[in-house]
Order: structure tokens, then C-alpha cells, then sequence
């Protein structure tokens, strides 16, 4: 069983990776999922998401939940039936959840030179200064950003929010992994802790709420 990370954040949140070496037929020994979500995975055209579906359900199962205690509401935002948080992301070789007893969002990214092409679409201006100014590996750090905003953006969860206008991340080193980001979204502003981990090409960033 590729279990890959398991990281203890506190008390009540834990994160857990997998890296996605099995193929599907494997990852579906020992997994019995609903009806809905065997039509889901049914129709992927992609193996690879087909098995990235189906690690996470293995990811699941460490913590004791089958398919059956996961749902999906109105805006696509995985829940727990037992009231606990969670959240999902799988790119590539890597699956990943978070649980919590309070908010959370995850997100997996592979590290590539394309984010620059698509930068302007979720990097705000005091983003793009710092960027700048402290002169960071490019791909890194935009994928860091990337995956701050998208696991913000998780654990949110409501319509309308913009990376670019909505969402801002503090200025940070790559040679710490801890960020600091913001919701400013309908006069309401929230922060949020990010952490991130870089591994075999991959960044991985998770959120909590701010302290």
C-alpha cells in the first residue's frame, strides 16, 4: 500500500498521501462504491483519473470511511457523514485528503514551466511585486500560489469567488513552508495558515483557518 505522507497537523486534522502506483483494476480490489460513484468513474476517459478516483478511496479507508460516508453538496464540496471536514485533490502520481474537525482545503500540483502562461489568470498585482522582488524560482513559487488559492478556494466553497480578485497570499521564501493567505470576498474578510511541501516534482499545499 503506497500510504506516501502522513502528516499530523493537530489534534483533530491529518493529511495523507498516496502515490498512484497500482493500476485500477488493483486499486479496485477491496472497494465498494456507490452506485453513483461507479457511474462516475465508469465514465472517465482518463486511467490516470480513474485511479486517482480510486486511491482516494483507499486514503478513506485508512481513516475508517468507505464511499458510502462521502457526499457531494451544490457546489461540488466533498462532506463526511459524521459532520467531519474534508477535502480531496489528485494530480498525476499523487492522491491526497485532508480531515479536520473544523474547515480545510488540499491541493496537489505538478511542477510545470506552463504556469507561467497562465499566471495572469490567478496572480494579483502585490503578488506579481513580491514575486519580483525576491527573485524565486518561478514555477515553484507560482506553483505554491496556485495551490494556496486553490485549496482557499476548496474551503470556501461559494460561488464567485476569483483567484485573482478574491484571494491573496502573503509574501513568503521558499525555504520556509509556511503562508499566509486572505478571503476578501462581499465586505468579508477571513485568514487562512497554509502549509506546503514539495516532492518528486509536486507541490502540495493545505489550509486551515487562521489563528
Amino acid at each position: 500500500m503506497p500510504l506516501y505522507k502522513t502528516i499530523t497537523v493537530d489534534e483533530s486534522t491529518n493529511v495523507l498521501i498516496w502515490k498512484i502506483e497500482e493500476s485500477y483494476e488493483i486499486l479496485c480490489e477491496g472497494i465498494e462504491l456507490t452506485q453513483h460513484c461507479q457511474e462516475r468513474v465508469d465514465n472517465m476517459k482518463s486511467d490516470m483519473h480513474r485511479r486517482g478516483f480510486m486511491s482516494v478511496r483507499h486514503l478513506l479507508a485508512v481513516f475508517g470511511y468507505s464511499d458510502h460516508d462521502l457526499y457531494y453538496d451544490e457546489f461540488g464540496k466533498p462532506h463526511l457523514n459524521d459532520g467531519k471536514q474534508i477535502s480531496i485533490s489528485h494530480s498525476f502520481d499523487f492522491a491526497g485528503i485532508i480531515i479536520s474537525d473544523k474547515l480545510v482545503g488540499i491541493d496537489i500540483e505538478k511542477q510545470r514551466e506552463k504556469i507561467n502562461r497562465i499566471a495572469h489568470k490567478f496572480v494579483n498585482p502585490g503578488e506579481k511585486d513580491y514575486l519580483k522582488s525576491q527573485n524565486l524560482d518561478e514555477v515553484r513559487a507560482l506553483t505554491v500560489i496556485w495551490g494556496a488559492k486553490e485549496s482557499l478556494y476548496k474551503l470556501y466553497a461559494t460561488a464567485g469567488l476569483s483567484f485573482e480578485q478574491h484571494i491573496y497570499i502573503s509574501s513568503f521564501t521558499l525555504d520556509y513552508p509556511f503562508v499566509f493567505g486572505a478571503i476578501n470576498y462581499k465586505n468579508e474578510i477571513s485568514h487562512y495558515d497554509l502549509v506546503y511541501l514539495e516532492f518528486e516534482g509536486f507541490t502540495c499545499v493545505y489550509a486551515t483557518p487562521g489563528h
